[in-house]
């Protein structure tokens, strides 16, 4: 039976790996850390010692009764400080071990026989505590020590107890050190995937907030020109309200692509709406393009770059004229967003974006160092992440500019 029962166990942690994978979570019960009482069976090994001191066979029984006491008494204070690093490391640690085996030593000189089996047992605390550059000297030197007191008593038998007393130092320090590797690398698993909720979380909040925002603005645009042409053009007041339901059923679908994380944008598509939605809000729009064709993860973050200027140029310009401006080329690629309109919204003065030099992307000007806010900061990781750089501020010439750069080997322009 014990075999079946093996099997439903590894059953059973499949089971609980793969509904990790599902839930994007780790599995959970991973064990209580190793600690001191794993290596207090191993005392066990004095119990052939024990049974001579209570049997009356052992000469001077209070001095081994009291040796044995405190043998113990130092292997438990040892063993059990050797699972916290701090602990493991203190002075007062080493000082314990040290005392463990001068104890061990008398015992094992005094004694020989059974009590010999002590300096195994020093070997388990001295691989629990000593780690490093250092393991190596200390089990060799341990083990010369147990073979000259173990050969002054027991001869021949001397190479069983200094081999014992190696191999235990050595295969205890191995042991302990995988367990630690194995719970640093499952803390790390599990760091790594916090961080990559995190960033899907952002991620997820981020489009969100650009597409809402550009979205709910171009309807709100396209409804007020619906309710002003209602009364004089009602073909012209049906087109704004086709408009509208046509930008409503795109963004439920950008939303469900967003969800997923498989959005990937259209410029074309992007300054089409651009063009509309400063139209139906009463801005002349002046679109150019020139360049080869753009890569799509190129035309993804010049989208929201224009889609974020476009909505604020909407929103709060107060604008006659707005010009967008696509530059593509084998070295760089740029897009400008300018308007003539008041600048920063209700007289508000420009803030700073983190990481946005104010000195202009190729000698262009914009007499700023950009502005605060949600959606422009989320540009600024956006083009960051691809290696570019974003500009936003008061024009020189009047007006506010949005400036946006990607090198052309970060986004794979294409030839034509």
């Amino acid at each position: 039976m014990s075999w079946l029962r093996s099997v439903s166990c590894r059953m059973a942690a499949r089971r609980e790996e793969r509904a990790g994978h599902r839930t994007g979570r780790l599995p959970e019960h991973l064990g209580p850390p190793p600690s001191g009482f794993a290596l207090l069976p191993w005392l066990l090994m004095g119990m052939g010692a024990f049974s001579n001191l209570f049997q009356g066979r052992t000469p001077n029984p209070w001095i081994g009764g009291i040796g044995l006491l405190v043998f113990n008494s130092l292997y438990i204070h040892v063993v059990f400080r050797a699972f916290t690093k701090e602990a493991r490391e203190a002075r007062s640690t080493r000082g314990a071990l040290i005392a463990l085996g001068v104890v061990t030593c008398l015992l094992g000189g005094l004694y020989g026989g059974s009590w010999l089996l002590f300096f195994p047992l020093l070997g388990l605390a001295a691989g629990a505590i000593v780690r490093g550059p250092w393991l190596g000297r200390t089990g060799i030197g341990l083990s010369v020590l147990a073979g000259v007191v173990a050969g002054v008593r027991d001869g021949w038998g001397a190479v069983n107890v200094a081999y014992g007393t190696f191999l235990s130092t050595m295969v205890t320090a191995a042991i302990l050190s995988l367990s630690d590797a194995v719970r640093e690398l499952r803390a790390a698993r599990e760091e790594l995937a916090h961080q990559a909720v995190e960033k899907e979380r952002l991620r997820f909040s981020r489009d969100l907030h650009d597409l809402l925002g550009h979205t709910l603005s171009v309807i709100v645009v396209k409804s007020e020109a619906a309710r002003r042409l209602a009364h004089r053009d009602l073909d012209a007041a049906l087109v704004q309200v086709s408009d509208i339901e046509s930008v409503g059923r795109q963004a439920l679908t950008e939303i469900r692509e967003a969800v997923t994380g498989y959005r990937e944008g259209s410029l074309a598509t992007d300054l089409d709406r651009a063009r509309s939605a400063l139209l139906a809000a009463g801005i002349e729009p002046v679109v150019r393009q020139s360049g080869p064709p753009l890569s799509a993860r190129a035309e993804a973050l010049l989208g929201w770059v224009v889609r974020e200027a476009v909505t604020n140029a909407v929103r709060h310009s107060g604008a006659r004229r707005c010009s967008i401006t696509v530059d593509g080329g084998s070295e760089r690629v740029r897009v400008r967003v300018s308007d003539d309109g008041g600048g920063v919204s209700a007289g508000a003065s420009p803030a700073v974006l983190p990481g946005i030099e104010g000195t202009g992307i190729g000698g262009t000007g914009i007499g700023g160092t950009g502005i605060g806010g949600t959606g422009l900061k989320g540009l600024t990781e956006r083009l960051a992440a691809a290696g570019g750089l974003l500009e936003a501020g008061p024009g020189v010439r009047g007006g506010f500019v949005v400036m946006a750069e990607l090198p052309g080997e970060a986004v794979g322009v294409a030839a034509a």
